[in-house]
């Protein structure tokens, strides 16, 4: 996948917002990887802010939706990970500054 691919990908993820905290995944750091085969099937490797978070069904969704623009995209594969746990340092300064973070 190239990199203006990926740029796009990312972007459209930038549009799924963390429920809890008013944030998108992107900047929250909750997005690892991004993968796509040659048939279009996209893999997203992601995280939650909490092992117990009721809303991962929803966020997967929305990731599914978002991505469903890209033309590229034919296929979309959410993989929630718990390895590397999420910290608050995977966050954007952007993040941050929301949220009210030093």
């Amino acid at each position: 996948m190239d990199e203006a691919l990926k740029e796009n990908i990312m972007g459209a993820l930038e549009q799924v917002v963390d429920p809890e905290l008013g944030i998108d995944i992107v900047n929250l750091g909750l997005v690892y990887d991004v993968e796509m085969d040659e048939n279009g099937k996209t893999d997203v490797t992601m995280t939650l802010t909490s092992m117990g978070c009721p809303l991962a069904p929803i966020i997967v969704d929305q990731v599914k939706t978002a991505l469903a623009d890209i033309p590229e995209v034919k296929d979309v594969d959410v993989n929630i990970v718990w390895n590397p746990p999420w910290t608050r340092d995977k966050m954007s300064r952007y993040a941050k500054i929301a949220l009210g973070i030093q």
